[in-house]
């Protein structure tokens, strides 16, 4: 037996369980850092041990690398790359672009993922037939847009303050070509641009976890995700993630100067 779709559901509805209720509800949140912020929730704990419990028993075989409890078994052939709640300062204050991302990799390449957004009832959803929508708007393959140009892209990254020095000139500059940018949309971000809303997501200091559920969407949908060195995006860093070919080569132009 293989995971397939249904499986990917199973696992959202697991986490959802776990999430939904927790939304809105005036949480505890818990700082896992000393200096700084850096939250975790009964959320994200409780999500994550309820994807797990089905991986487990379903395929024992499995790797796991997971946020909160820990990794199991990364040199297997297949591992699953969890992110329970992505986007946690999101969900703790009330905004509805968090999500859980559950991503499957095969001798280290992501070939299956999703992105569930409960709240709103979307997930997008990624396997090797390409990239599927289902929400509130039905159900429908998605494809990214093809934009022509930096000038008239859409671009969104989760906070500027992330960035600093030589990063920070470079992103500048990206935002300053571009026809508009926005802020604060973490895995949302990637999702929009999979259905073809936006057209470049730029960002650093991704864990893998951070991007295991998303690089099948955006490459099902036709878009493209890699480092800023133009490498393999599985492992995080600084990512660029477009929807055309035009806009990545113009955008990681300039971040490989």
């Amino acid at each position: 037996m293989f995971p397939d779709r249904s499986f990917f559901n199973r696992l959202a509805e697991a986490a959802r369980a776990e999430t939904l209720p927790r939304f809105r509800s005036g949480l505890d949140v818990t700082n896992k850092l000393s200096s700084g912020f850096d939250p975790v929730t009964e959320g994200d704990r409780a999500a994550e041990l309820a994807i797990r419990a089905l991986i487990e028993e379903n395929f024992p075989d499995h790797g796991i690398l997971g946020e909160e409890h820990g990794n199991v078994g990364l040199d297997r052939e297949y591992v699953w790359v969890i992110d329970p709640i992505d986007g946690t300062r999101a969900f703790i204050s009330g905004v509805p672009v968090w999500g859980t991302l559950i991503g499957l990799q095969k001798d280290g390449r992501a070939i299956m993922g999703m992105i569930e957004q409960p709240f709103t009832g979307e997930r997008y959803f990624a396997d090797q037939n390409g990239s599927i929508y289902t929400g509130p708007e039905g159900e429908r393959r998605l494809a990214t847009r093809q934009c022509d140009t930096l000038s008239n892209a859409i671009l969104f990254t989760t906070s500027p303050h992330l960035f600093a020095g030589e990063e920070m000139e470079k992103y500048r500059e990206i935002e300053s070509q571009v026809r508009l940018f926005r802020y604060g949309c973490d895995c949302y971000a990637y999702a929009l641009l999979a259905a073809g809303h936006i057209d470049l997501v730029v960002e650093n200091s991704l864990k893998p976890y951070d991007v295991g559920g998303i690089i099948p969407v955006i490459e099902g949908a036709g878009g493209i995700i890699t480092t800023w060195d133009g490498g393999r995006p599985e492992n995080g860093g600084s990512i660029i993630a477009a929807g055309s070919r035009a806009v990545y080569e113009q955008a990681i132009a300039i971040l490989q100067r």
